[in-house]
């Protein structure tokens, strides 16, 4: 574990990767507030000891407005206290890049929350900061629970052999397609990269309002919408042991993944990623996107504001490398804390069929095996993406991601302006991720 300079290096990189986009073990911590209070003893029981009962902060980054947030207050956390009566949650909602940054900077004050929800990319960058715990150490009864989780999301937090947290959701993402501009064009829903290709192009051009339209969406230029055309190219970030990136994201095939992208930018078939572009929903859901890759959250927001639009669903469209979409999701971690037993408690019941349940109700596909088997799921529209995630692929499970990750949009980004060719950039993008992987 790196002294202080270390973690202000930490905090200054994240500060300009927000700007940009979108273990050793440590002494037990301090909770943001108070961790515990003495229950009284009551008159008719005078003999027995004081009851401690614990307070854990949970943090997460469930929108204070959303349905989830709801769930969570309302349901899940009266639900827990009721079956543990000397824990109470004191839950804290955070805007997602807001957490990611108090998070860090909470790491150098010893302020950090007993548990949070956290991106599963952000989970290599904590567990080398040495603030997460490895629950596959120190929970007795952690395999009995891991097993009850899919396989895939559960990765997401396995670094050096080691968990550093549990799966809480999953999702991926796949193609939604305007029904009607397909079928005008004569087009079929593309299944290859090369009809992809070629249905954005035509797809794309001039609406009879004289609107320009454009055949594909995408919203950014990082990872997570990247990734999906390299993989399906057959290309990759890095070699299998994710230390070296030379020979894989300038190998030919993911050249070619990048070269796609900018040639249907150049023809303005694409865009989404620029300033003043209109929002992906709306541009969707009033026909000038024909076409975006997207998660399950899409159908809510879509039946909320555009609820006549005829869209459907198919998966990512083959390439040399097969049909492969990125891994998303949430991880539940537990952070260096004095009260351990109550945090796994919570974690457990977060992970629990009651509480995975009631989450899915919202639109978050579970994790957890018995769940997924539930008729809530069988009734929910997430069998595509269920369907998907069978051959998704997490981003790599390194702590300078989200460095990486930065850096990946900036070259990308330079392809698309034409500042230079997909294999310049790659090439440069290579010896730069080199130097990240080994730090």
């Amino acid at each position: 574990m790196k002294g202080s300079k270390k973690i202000l290096a930490i905090i200054l990189t994240t500060a300009m990767c927000l700007a940009a986009i979108t273990g050793c073990s440590k002494s037990p911590v301090k909770s943001e507030s108070g961790q515990e209070d003495r229950k009284t003893e009551t008159t008719e029981d005078k003999t027995e000891s004081k009851t401690e009962k614990v307070t854990i902060n949970f943090w997460h980054h469930y929108s204070a407005q959303s349905a989830e947030n709801e769930t969570l207050m309302k349901v899940l956390i009266p639900e827990f206290e009721k079956e543990n009566p000397e824990v109470k949650v004191n839950a804290v909602s955070h805007e997602w890049a807001d957490l990611h940054q108090k998070l860090i900077i909470s790491a150098t004050s010893d302020t950090l929350p007993d548990v949070a929800r956290l991106d599963s990319a952000w989970i290599p960058e904590f567990q080398k900061m040495g603030i997460l715990i490895p629950l596959d150490e120190e929970m007795s009864d952690y395999q009995e629970i891991a097993d009850k989780l899919l396989d895939s999301a559960m990765s997401t937090a396995n670094i050096g052999g080691h968990s550093y947290g549990l799966a809480l959701n999953t999702n991926t993402k796949i193609l939604f397609y305007n029904v009607k501009a397909l079928k005008e064009a004569g087009i079929a829903v593309p299944t290859t990269m090369e009809e992809f290709a070629a249905a954005v192009k035509k797809l794309s051009g001039t609406n009879s309002n004289g609107q320009q339209v454009w055949g594909y969406n995408e919203p950014a230029l990082a990872g997570w919408n990247i990734c999906p055309y390299i993989w399906s190219f057959g290309g990759s970030l890095t070699n299998e042991e994710q230390t070296v990136a030379t020979g894989y994201i300038n190998s030919p095939e993911t050249v070619a993944a990048i070269k796609m992208l900018a040639d249907l930018y150049k023809n303005q078939a694409i865009t989404g990623w620029n300033s003043g572009d209109i929002p992906m929903t709306d541009g969707f859901g009033t026909g000038r996107y024909r076409m975006i890759l997207e998660g399950p959250w899409k159908i809510a927001e879509m039946a909320g504001a555009y609820p006549d639009f005829e869209y459907a669903t198919a998966e990512i469209p083959a390439g040399k490398g097969g049909s492969h979409s990125v891994l998303g999701g949430e991880d539940i971690s537990m952070f260096n804390t004095p009260n351990k037993e109550a945090a796994w408690k919570f974690i457990k019941f977060m992970t629990g069929e009651y509480a995975q349940e009631e989450m899915a109700k919202c639109g978050q596909i579970p994790v957890n095996k018995a769940t997924l088997e539930s008729d809530t799921v069988k009734n929910s529209d997430f069998a595509p993406f269920i369907e998907a995630i069978k051959n998704a692929k997490a981003r790599p499970t390194v702590a300078s991601w989200s460095e990486i990750d930065n850096e990946l949009s900036i070259a990308v980004l330079s392809v698309m302006l034409g500042d230079k060719t997909a294999q310049e950039a790659m090439d440069e993008l290579a010896v730069k991720m080199d130097r990240l992987l080994t730090e």
